[in-house]
């Protein structure tokens, strides 16, 4: 009796585990796909704000197209209610932009690198235009005290594989690793300081967790968010002017450097 009772009880904890071990893929990919519409809903952004009074996105409102383009005019119209939607209101609930008194001159040799790039966009860096950007942004941003974690976190942001996510209090992580190198709630990974960890990176599918800090956390961040616009300009999802789409990248360069330099917002 006792052998069944034992059997029995390590069924129970078998299935236990295997059970575990699936919620916790699916909550691992359910994340990755929250993070991936959060891009898109951060793209689609960028595209409302550019529609403003004065210079409306024709995209957004094909009403304002003349009707020789209208005719020839092909959209992403994977959801016409949607799409409605937002064009319904953008065009009733128009606010006024804020004053800015921040003046703009467009550099000459960036513009025309972007350009160029933009006839043929691809990712690679022996462009004169992400080399250039790689050099002054994307290398020293992802560099960081740790030299050989700070090259995986390079080459998960480049491949799209790192997945970010909030350390909940109750949750222990699963490592593969050394503890010493993967940090903890009080210890960052990349820089090796003791910093409160509010979040932590998988690189890949590897299973490994690193504990990072709010400062590390804005410049992995930063990146991202400059190679997910780039990603849609190269899948042809913006529709904007050449030089609206160039002064988004300089908004992207800027928030990296201020990210380099210590710079993040509070809710980090």
């Amino acid at each position: 009796l006792k052998f069944s009772l034992v059997q029995e009880a390590h069924k129970m904890v078998r299935e236990a585990n295997t059970k575990q071990a699936a919620s916790e893929k699916q909550l691992r990919e359910a994340r990755g796909k929250i993070d991936m519409l959060q891009a898109e809903v951060t793209a689609l952004k960028t595209l409302v704000i550019t529609s403003t009074p004065s210079s409306p996105n024709r995209e957004l409102h094909p009403q304002l197209q003349s009707p020789s383009k209208a005719v020839f005019r092909k959209g992403h119209g994977r959801n016409k209610s949607t799409s409605s939607a937002v064009v319904s209101a953008a065009s009733q609930n128009v606010t006024p932009e804020p004053v800015s008194h921040e003046r703009k001159e467009v550099d000459s040799i960036l513009f025309a690198e972007f350009q160029a790039w933009k006839e043929s966009p691809t990712l690679d860096k022996s462009s004169s235009f992400l080399g250039r950007i790689y050099r002054e942004d994307v290398g020293p941003c992802l560099d960081f005290t740790k030299q050989e974690l700070s090259a995986l976190v390079r080459e998960a942001v480049e491949q799209n594989t790192l997945t970010i996510e909030p350390v909940a209090s109750q949750t222990l992580p699963v490592v593969k690793v050394s503890a010493e190198g993967c940090g903890g709630p009080k210890k960052c990974a990349l820089s090796g300081l003791p910093r409160t960890c509010k979040h932590r990176i998988m690189l890949g599918d590897s299973g490994n967790y690193y504990y990072i800090s709010p400062s590390c956390r804005a410049r992995i961040t930063a990146v991202c968010n400059f190679f997910t616009y780039i990603r849609y300009i190269q899948q042809g999802l913006v529709r904007q002017d050449v030089e609206l789409m160039f002064w988004e990248v300089m908004r992207l360069r800027r928030e990296m450097s201020l990210a380099k330099l210590g710079f993040y917002p509070s809710e980090m």
